[in-house]
């Protein structure tokens, strides 16, 4: 698995912000909107499609997504779906899209020009939905479970585990039937958005309480504002915890 991007909605360094972390020189305090990608036995499975996708491909190196998976509706998690119009060509046919109906709804509303029947098919992107829900499915040769979460009140998303490293964006509460699901990681992924409260993500404290309680072997907190310097926040954390950053990457057992 390697992290594409670990910053939250609009990025670090936030347009128009002074602060030390948008100004910092570290590599790592540069984050670009949340995603991943997962080298699976029969290709690259890619996590969300943020606005920052041809530049997060581009920088890891990777030309080709065999299938994306997505955990929620939300633009940054969404919106860069056109940056994969090359990868009809590669793959000689429509990308596949996994995600739950609403965001299925998101992607027809936002891009209707890709199913809108036109003279020029190769100008839009060419796509096949495939909805999933909560059970457990196998794609690109492995076996994937899909982890309900809360992303605030009203917003559910879907975080994934992939053997023993579990992916969990844009969330600020984990049922525990999905606590459940999380025992016995090696890795795990967690939002964690900054110290102040939020509304639909856990904040550093409540992630921490939570990648306690599940006792993974190491976590990475993802989805980070640019409230939290990554040299600092480390510094603080315990042994097994840190703040992930954009390019890093994970063993798949």
């Amino acid at each position: 698995m390697i992290l594409l991007g670990t910053g939250t909605s609009v990025g670090v360094p936030a347009v128009g912000c002074g602060c030390d972390v948008c100004k910092s020189d570290d590599p790592h305090n540069q984050r670009t909107r949340a995603s991943a990608i997962v080298g699976l036995p029969e290709g690259n499975l890619l996590i969300d499609t943020s606005p920052d996708l041809r530049l997060q491909l581009l920088r890891e190196g990777i030309g080709l997504v065999h299938a994306v998976l997505y955990t929620h509706e939300h633009a940054d998690h969404v919106f860069g779906l056109d940056d994969l119009r090359l990868m009809q060509f590669y793959l000689d046919g429509p990308v596949p899209l996994y995600c739950e109906p609403v965001v299925e709804q998101r992607i027809r509303q936002s891009f209707d020009y890709a199913f809108t029947p036109g003279p020029s098919p190769s100008l839009v992107p060419q796509l096949q939905l495939h909805r999933i829900g909560v059970e457990p499915f196998e794609l690109l040769g492995a076996p994937i479970v899909p982890i309900r979460l809360y992303h605030g009140r009203e917003c559910l998303v879907l975080g994934f585990r992939f053997g023993d490293v579990a992916y969990c964006t844009d969330v600020n509460h984990i049922p525990p039937e999905s606590e459940e699901l999380l025992q016995g990681l090696d890795v795990l992924v967690l939002d964690a958005l900054r110290t102040t409260p939020s509304a639909t993500h856990f904040t550093l404290e409540a992630a921490i309480e939570a990648a306690t309680r599940l006792m993974p072997k190491q976590t990475y907190f993802t989805h980070v504002a640019h409230e939290l310097d990554y040299a600092q926040t480390n510094a603080s954390l315990p042994p097994t915890m840190q703040l992930a950053y954009d390019g890093l990457r994970i063993p798949l057992a």
